[in-house]
């Protein structure tokens, strides 16, 4: 927590809004998408989604496969403080949903489902996307394909196992938009990325999810930036974003959301 609140105060003195980009492509999206007053529809179904979560105290039992809750310990836990402590958060769930409209997203990989609340934002951004979601908990992966079911997302493809078996089976697919929100661990998302890296097509987005979770994944987050095939990059201190235009020079952006 501390690391995370220092390299917080950091990132403030060192970050922008749409004033501080020169960049078309950035600038528009910043405009456009990120700072995106709307009140739609879909805010009130992700509120809804959120709040049946919020209020759900049954217990289940969590596998943590990757680096784990900062908060949560016990393997018990409440379905309730999961979604409050560590599932996707309103603003960001409406920032994936503005995402995966804005990109007209046909095609969408996440990894780590959770309680699906960002799967939620993501189906209700691309209707008519295909969306794969893999979860390595069984008792989450389950919970969540209940909940989305009872929304109607139903053009979600649940997976449950292990990241590294799973992504062997889908790297000669394609995707428009990957989030990376499971394994927190430095060589892991590395590995992720380096597997998936050939899915990624000239328009595609990749969203990593809690790049100052640790020194780890900040190095992890460096390293993913420096990749030759990485041109734009936008970090908003809880996500850093990936593109991979070739008409775009390198160039690297902190923009706060």
């Amino acid at each position: 927590m501390l690391y995370q609140s220092i390299q917080y105060i950091r990132y403030l003195f060192n970050s922008t809004n749409q004033h501080g980009v020169h960049s078309p492509f950035v600038f528009n999206l910043v405009t456009q998408c990120f700072y995106d007053t709307t009140d739609h529809k879909a805010y009130r179904q992700l509120k809804q989604y959120r709040q049946e979560l919020l209020n759900d105290k049954r217990r289940i039992h969590v596998t943590d496969l990757g680096a784990g809750s900062q908060v949560m310990k016990r393997q018990e836990r409440k379905i309730s403080r999961i979604a409050g402590s560590a599932g996707t958060t309103s603003s960001r769930a409406k920032l994936l949903f503005r995402l995966a409209q804005y990109f007209n997203c046909q095609t969408v990989l996440e990894l780590g489902t959770s309680l699906g609340m960002a799967t939620y934002a993501l189906s209700l951004g691309s209707p008519k996307a295909r969306i794969t979601t893999i979860e390595g908990c069984p008792n989450l992966a389950a919970h969540a394909q209940h909940q989305l079911q009872t929304h109607v997302a139903t053009q979600i493809e649940s997976i449950t196992g292990e990241f590294c078996d799973v992504l062997q089976e889908l790297k000669s697919n394609s995707y428009d938009l990957v989030f990376f929100d499971g394994n927190h661990q430095k060589e892991a998302t590395l590995a992720y990325f380096d597997t998936l890296l050939d899915t990624a097509h000239n328009n595609s987005l990749f969203i990593f999810d809690d790049i100052y979770w640790s020194k780890g994944m900040t190095e992890a987050w460096e390293i993913i930036k420096q990749h030759p095939r990485v041109t734009v990059t936008i970090d908003t201190f809880f996500w850093g974003m990936v593109f991979f235009r070739k008409e775009q020079a390198k160039e690297h952006f902190r923009i706060r959301v």
